[in-house]
């Protein structure tokens, strides 16, 4: 299901080398507090092969929203679970439109076996978030 925008040639693309990393469960997202300290927080996360974004599905009530609302710089980190020295770092702004009908929150909880707005308190509302990269980093430091 591509649930995102195309990509456009000047956007950077994750690496070959670092593909597998796109298909880790979880994530740290850094995003700016109003104090402008960083909040860093794990996440679940989707990565469309057809647009070659991440995105996750956010509850607005959570301070990721509003943080993200304000501000949309985000930055994704992901550690290789079998080598911590292979990283990829995305640089991102995020881009948030409503989930009315929960059906992305739904799909992106497939993966996790549940619908992500399970989690939610009655009359609570989600996003989608796309991360559109800015910069990406891949980085293999493997000793010897």
């Amino acid at each position: 299901m591509s649930t995102g925008p195309t990509p456009t040639t000047n956007l950077p693309v994750v690496p070959e080398s670092h593909r597998d990393l796109t298909r880790l469960l979880t994530a740290s997202l850094a995003t700016v507090m109003p104090d402008d300290s960083i909040q860093v927080t794990a996440i679940a996360f989707h990565f469309d092969e057809a647009s070659g974004m991440f995105q996750i599905s956010l509850n607005d009530v959570r301070q990721k929203a509003r943080n993200l609302r304000r501000n949309p710089a985000a930055t994704l980190f992901l550690i290789d679970p079998e080598n911590k020295y292979r990283t990829l770092e995305v640089r991102a702004e995020a881009r948030l439109e409503p989930d009315p009908d929960f059906r992305f929150a739904a799909f992106a909880g497939t993966r996790y076996g549940h619908d992500f707005h399970d989690l939610d308190a009655p009359g609570q509302t989600r996003s989608k978030v796309t991360f559109v990269p800015r910069r990406i980093v891949a980085t293999d430091i493997t000793p010897g």
